[in-house]
């Protein structure tokens, strides 16, 4: 029936066997046979031959092709998802550090996932040491890291800036700190120094925690300005704690489609800082 429909469809569109013959790249006498065959199945007359080659539409015609406009694009779309679901799943590991992961990640999966709804995604949140483990044991394709970490078997590309804050309850004695192994503890830590303290310490190794903590009014910490909610305090640090995040992978990646979501990412964030 849709190969009827579309030899229809060339023959309303021409008014002419011989021209939608052409364009159908098929005989004339095959163009006649088919509509016959269609005004036979829909017993309805579509043309009004002139005794030439050209023809007259009937009103049915009109309305069977403008029905068919629509079809056709909704049939388009039916195959453009079935070709989607038939291509081969291919798997993308992502592995990111904890601020990344949390307050970073999701806005490029929007992309990610929009640009590549053939490939299924997987992530994982780790610290960068780990992160960077990983992606050289061949465990994960992509990881994005708080520290400038390198290995002579990974590539590593500064993508975006962060910037830190002094937040929370300034008055409280007690400091809410992620653990050494964290990116934000060096800069709790030139904090310190640089302001000779010595406070108390509440270790949370998660950055949820924190910001939960300090939206009920318990102790004060350095996060990212992007964890800030309307429910806490915050000022403004020096561009000392202006700190950055890095995109890495090993050097050869084999997938085609891998190689696609790679040069994805580098576009996405040269476009961010533009």
């Amino acid at each position: 029936m849709f190969k009827l429909l579309k030899t229809f469809r060339v023959v309303y569109e021409t008014k002419n066997f011989s021209k939608a013959a052409v364009h159908l790249f098929i005989s004339q006498p095959a163009v006649s046979n088919q509509i016959k065959q269609l005004e036979e199945e829909l017993d309805i007359q579509l043309f009004v031959r002139n005794g030439r080659q050209e023809v007259i539409t009937t009103k049915q015609a009109d309305i069977l092709y403008h029905h068919l406009l629509n079809l056709s694009d909704d049939w388009e779309d039916v195959l453009q998802a079935l070709r989607v679901q038939t291509l081969p799943r291919e798997t993308c590991r992502i592995i990111a550090s904890n601020s990344f992961a949390v307050y970073y990640l999701p806005e490029l999966m929007v992309q990610l996932i929009q640009q590549f709804p053939q490939v299924s995604f997987v992530l994982e949140m780790d610290n960068s040491e780990q992160v960077l483990d990983r992606i050289e044991k061949h465990q994960a394709h992509f990881g994005f890291i708080e520290k400038p970490l390198i290995t002579d078997s990974i590539l590593r590309e500064e993508i975006i800036s962060d910037e830190l804050v002094h937040a929370g309850d300034f008055s409280t004695a007690l400091w809410l700190v992620r653990e050494d192994n964290s990116g934000v503890f060096h800069y709790t830590e030139r904090y310190f120094l640089e302001h000779n303290l010595n406070p108390q310490k509440m270790i949370i190794k998660n950055n949820e925690m924190i910001v939960r903590c300090l939206e009920q009014g318990i102790g004060q910490s350095i996060i990212s300005k992007k964890a800030l909610t309307k429910k806490i305090k915050w000022q403004s640090l020096s561009q000392e704690y202006q700190r950055s995040f890095y995109f890495i992978k090993r050097p050869h990646i084999e997938s085609v489609q891998l190689r696609k979501i790679d040069g994805y990412i580098k576009q996405y964030y040269k476009n961010k800082v533009k």
